[in-house]
């Protein structure tokens, strides 16, 4: 039975479900007049929940609910931070929604949802928990997709996200069913993660074991959208709406990085020298397929969408080092992907307006003429995204690759470093459009931006560049969390 002590544990989540509640009611009784107000009250919300999570964080781990959910450091700053960048995408789309008409409750309650399905997923303990984070994080992302209904391009994208993560789950669930029935062949079967990583050595069924374990990176590829994995990316960056496509290019890859750690470390640790080399064969198709088709994109969605897809790549080569150092490396990355993805988008996010997306790139021919300002931003977080010192994109890497030396992967590290020089070609030529191109004829290429995305827009990048000089207590916070 739950004690007062699990739902302390529990707080931030047991508030996000209370506020998500009070959107919906508060939603259906009010006038379209007042709608705006949910965004405020939004905002509020998630603030409120991450005081919540930094000042009750225990000193020590703690668990809750027989284990299920665990409250430790390293949930706490993937929780900290998913609640920020989606603070940031609320702040960033409200221009957006206006112009579209899109200002609407369903927006706000179901990020919500889908940040608490983030929260839980980094937090839990047990296969079962791992699945219902999961689950509540993507049935809230299919429904944010198609969220504009009158536009034809967001429903297809909603329905292939749908199908290809319904066949995503299931591969998962699949695998999860089999480790389950491999750790009761020789002792009492269990779904904790923390008894699954006792038993693993003690099983009688190590060929079921193993199937189970490529069925479950299958699906951790997939959330991560790592190749070959990744067909769903570039059509769901393109087709969902901006604001959208910004919460799940960051605050989804934090709750993959949590979901991968918890079931291949906290689950499946002693198998370590089984799945170290499938993320590493993961990684290097990432890399290749993310920067190589990158190059011969125009659409600047499709562009980031394949550029994601070769961080992931980066993101993984910290995973495959299976140690601490790796651990720690790869959640660095995952915050400061995070961090870039959302200020790029929020450029985006900017320069749009009613009747002009912003998703080409030669749409922002001239930029560095007509919003000065606004092209400095981008070209920071186009930077920092291409690794360019002394950016906080270029610590990211070089952590992750000095993690993949010291495991003894000198040449995973150099795979990696071949295609970040790669890599740089279609951030510079973004950059060469904005600063050397001229504008279109009758381009409105001028921000419509409220002062408040503009103030936040701007810390959000100017932020990359402070976190590139002054780095050491990030590194320090995510070392702390695996024990250095």
């Amino acid at each position: 039975m739950p004690n007062l002590n699990d739902i302390l544990i529990m707080l931030p989540e047991f508030f996000l479900v209370a506020m998500a509640c009070v959107l919906l009611i508060t939603d259906a009784f009010m006038k379209a007049e007042e709608r705006p107000y949910l965004h405020w009250i939004s905002i509020a919300t998630l603030a409120v929940s991450i005081y919540l999570v930094i000042a009750g964080q225990p000193g020590q781990a703690a668990t809750a609910f027989g284990g299920m959910f665990v409250r430790d450091e390293t949930a706490e700053i993937l929780k900290v931070f998913a609640l920020v960048t989606t603070v940031l995408v609320f702040v960033y789309s409200r221009p957006y929604l206006i112009d579209r008409k899109l200002l609407i409750g369903e927006f706000y309650t179901l990020m919500i949802f889908a940040v608490l399905g983030i929260m839980l997923l980094v937090s839990a303990g047990n296969l079962v928990s791992v699945y219902l984070g999961l689950e509540l994080l993507s049935l809230s992302s299919y429904a944010l997709v198609a969220l504009n209904r009158d536009a034809v391009l967001p429903s297809e994208a909603a329905i292939k996200y749908f199908v290809l993560g319904a066949l995503a789950s299931g591969m998962l669930l699949y695998g999860m069913s089999m480790v389950y029935g491999a750790s009761g062949m020789g002792g009492t079967p269990t779904l904790d993660l923390a008894q699954l990583h006792h038993v693993m050595g003690y099983t009688k069924a190590p060929t079921l074991l193993l199937f189970g374990l490529i069925f479950m990176i299958v699906g951790v590829g997939f959330k991560l959208g790592a190749a070959p994995f990744h067909m769903w990316i570039p059509d769901v960056y393109q087709g969902a709406p901006t604001p959208v496509t910004a919460f799940i290019a960051s605050g989804s890859k934090l709750a993959a990085f949590g979901m991968a750690f918890r079931l291949l470390d906290a689950g499946m640790g002693d198998l370590s020298h089984q799945w170290q080399l499938m993320l590493a064969v993961l990684a290097v198709a990432s890399l290749a397929i993310g920067n190589l088709v990158a190059i011969v994109q125009t659409n600047l969605k499709r562009m980031l969408a394949y550029s994601t897809i070769s961080h992931m790549g980066y993101l993984l080569l910290g995973l495959s080092a299976a140690n601490a150092e790796g651990y720690a490396a790869a959640m660095f990355y995952a915050i400061c992907y995070a961090l870039m993805s959302v200020a790029a988008f929020g450029v985006m996010l900017a320069m749009a307006r009613a009747g002009f997306e912003c998703e080409e790139i030669s749409d922002l021919k001239g930029l560095g003429k007509k919003s000065p300002w606004m092209a400095l931003l981008m070209l920071l977080t186009l930077f920092s995204l291409a690794g360019v010192p002394p950016l906080v994109g270029f610590w990211a890497k070089a952590l992750v690759l000095e993690a993949a030396i010291h495991a003894h992967m000198m040449w995973l590290a150099i795979v990696g470093i071949v295609f970040a020089i790669i890599g740089l070609y279609y951030y510079l030529y973004v950059i060469k459009v904005m600063y050397f191109d001229q504008p279109a004829e009758g381009s409105v290429l001028q921000s419509k931006s409220d002062m408040s995305m503009r103030v936040m827009l701007s810390l959000n990048a100017l932020g990359l560049l402070a976190l590139g000089l002054y780095w050491g207590p990030l590194l320090g916070w995510c070392r702390h969390a695996f024990g250095i």
